[in-house]
């Protein structure tokens, strides 16, 4: 086995003990109140959540619902009208005072934990303070048990749940246990319980009466010590072969890297024949693919640890299987949004194909348009992915459990921290807005040669934050679209050069030089071969300047996008190889003053 396994299988069962110990000793909360009825209506007192519910509230019409968990199962539905619904329904006082419905759940659900996982009332330090406090004092009363016995050390056959009716009708349910002298009222059903299940008060009552006993039976003998010793040892059993396939699995992806290595150094040599390297290629993505879905394993497995972990606890059975269920639905959403993708990028290459090949486009904008469709496919195509990154990337999100139920106050809290983003990154959101108004105003194109500052080069990527320039050495130079604000087009639907000759004041006629640069720009645009990349023919511009140093005489070439360079060449060594022929005296630097 290699290091890496080694190390993840000992982190695992390290994982494993800490769990272990964890469960060794009881979680310390506070008790939940107690659901007692009154003569006039219920009375509710609030309660801290338990680690096995979630409750989450919904609204069904005029009534407001919540789920009352048993071990983190639901199992009943609690109802409460709407407050203020002003429906005016009789006999439904709670509907002004009474709680909501996820008040009434938590209530219920503290009062059915004190069935079958009472909560300690004191933390372990305090317990030990109190006993060596009895001691000292040679008392035997401890507070710390405050009237809460552990009731999960008794038979789980002697739980009986009962359906009474007080005088005024209401109608309550109860649980009677050896360890209570008296019954433990659990909940009262209310009149929106009954409107809400289209029955009566006493056979609502005598519904759920069969169906908590049930269940509190169960709990109860769940969590008697013994079975959950023998729940932790299958856990811990079942997690030990799934890390020893992990490890396996995480041996093999490390196995197939070294192998991919191997086939990239291979493919990097000379092949022998063209079929070598068609089946080095196959091989390659096969073991690549490969990776990948070993890696998935992987990750599954790790996930399949987790969950038995959570399983370990009790009433972390739902959170198990959420966690089990949710790379399959995170991998559904990803397959949906990457085909949304898909059919995204085929739009805009369908509307940007329409755009360029318009026939109303003037035919010496005809390139231009070609090449700056080339800039808004791309552009767009990853504005589109990363649109459906985002949006999926929230949708996975708030698929995860305990989201959807943030409170209003956390959104706006994360409204703020949003807001504060905005300003730390203020330079990026200055970029991208650069960025669009170079797209929306065709500043440059891909293909384009500009110029920015003191950097020139040809474009080989425009994005909405940055432009990436390949310069006359090679070198590639990254531009944030926000750090300038002048630009030169050296290629937007044409190209132009000034051309220029410095003459020798020795020159005997100058008519006769000019006449005769006339005559090599005529040829030049007569030329088979540089004529149709003229776009007009050159222009002898004169004389435009005398100095110490000679006379300049100027032309000008309009040529296609990027033909300058090439047109300027040429017609330079014309020019060149005619005043040679014609021993017209360029100009020459003044000689040197030696001094005596």
């Amino acid at each position: 086995m290699t290091k890496p396994a080694r190390t993840l299988l000992l982190g695992a069962l390290a994982y494993a003990l800490v769990l272990l110990m964890t469960l060794g000793s009881p979680l310390q909360a506070k008790p939940a109140a107690v659901e007692i009825p009154e003569p006039a209506r219920p009375a509710f007192t609030a309660s801290p959540p338990s680690l096995d519910r979630a409750t989450s509230m919904v609204v069904a019409g005029s009534y407001e619902v919540a789920t009352v968990r048993i071990l983190g199962i639901p199992t009943l539905m609690v109802a409460s009208p709407v407050m203020g619904n002003g429906n005016g329904m009789a006999n439904s006082s709670e509907a002004e005072t009474g709680p909501d419905a996820e008040r009434r759940a938590q209530v219920i659900e503290g009062n059915l934990r004190l069935l079958y996982n009472p909560a300690a009332l004191c933390s372990n330090s305090e317990r030990w303070a109190e006993w060596t406090l009895l001691r000292v004092l040679g008392a035997s009363d401890p507070a710390c048990d405050g009237g809460l016995p552990d009731g999960v050390r008794a038979a789980s056959d002697d739980l009986n749940v009962m359906v009474r009716q007080l005088p005024n009708g209401a109608v309550i349910l109860e649980a009677t246990v050896p360890e209570r002298p008296q019954p433990l009222p659990l909940l009262t059903v209310t009149f929106a319980d009954t409107t809400l299940n289209g029955t009566t008060a006493l056979e609502l009552g005598q519904r759920w009466q069969e169906r908590l006993q049930g269940r509190l039976r169960y709990a109860r003998q769940a969590l008697l010590p013994q079975n959950m010793r023998q729940r932790l040892m299958l856990c811990l059993l079942v997690m030990g072969l799934v890390l020893l396939l992990t490890a396996g699995t995480f041996w093999l992806w490390r196995r197939n890297l070294l192998a991919i290595a191997r086939l990239k150094a291979q493919a990097s040599a000379p092949a022998t024949a063209p079929a070598v390297a068609v089946t080095r290629g196959l091989r390659l993505r096969l073991f690549e693919a490969l990776s990948f879905v070993l890696l998935v394993l992987v990750l599954l497995q790790v996930m399949a640890v987790v969950a038995l972990a959570l399983m370990a606890i009790p009433g972390g059975v739902p959170l198990a299987l959420e966690v089990l269920l949710q790379p399959a639905l995170v991998g559904i959403k990803v397959l949906v949004f990457a085909f949304i993708a898909l059919l995204g990028r085929a739009l805009v290459s369908f509307l940007l194909d329409q755009w360029a090949t318009s026939g109303r486009v003037p035919a010496d904008e005809l390139a231009r348009r070609d090449q700056r469709h080339h800039s808004l496919e791309r552009i767009f195509q990853r504005l589109v992915d990363l649109a459906c990154i985002a949006i999926a990337a929230g949708w996975v999100v708030m698929g995860i459990p305990g989201v959807r139920e943030t409170s209003a106050s956390f959104l706006l809290a994360g409204g703020a921290v949003l807001g504060g983003l905005a300003i730390v990154f203020q330079g990026l959101l200055r970029d991208f807005a650069a960025g669009l108004a170079v797209l929306l105003e065709d500043r440059y194109a891909i293909g384009d040669w500009i110029e920015i500052g003191d950097i020139e080069g040809d474009v080989v990527d425009l994005s909405v934050l940055s432009t990436q320039l390949r310069c006359l050495d090679q070198r590639v130079a990254v531009i944030q679209n926000g750090a300038f604000d002048r630009v030169m087009n050296h290629t937007k639907i044409r190209s132009g050069k000034l051309v220029e000759l410095l003459l020798s004041h020795r020159t005997a006629d100058i008519n006769a030089v000019l006449a005769a640069i006339a005559e090599e720009l005529h040829a030049l645009g007569r030329d088979p071969f540089w004529g149709p990349q003229l776009l007009a023919a050159p222009f002898l511009r004169g004389v435009t300047a005398t100095g110490p140093l000679g006379i300049t005489v100027s032309m000008l070439i309009t040529t296609q996008a990027g033909q300058q360079w090439a047109c300027s060449r040429e017609l330079q060594r014309r020019l060149l190889d005619r005043l040679q022929r014609e021993r017209i005296p360029l100009a020459s630097p003044a000689p040197a003053l030696v001094s005596g």
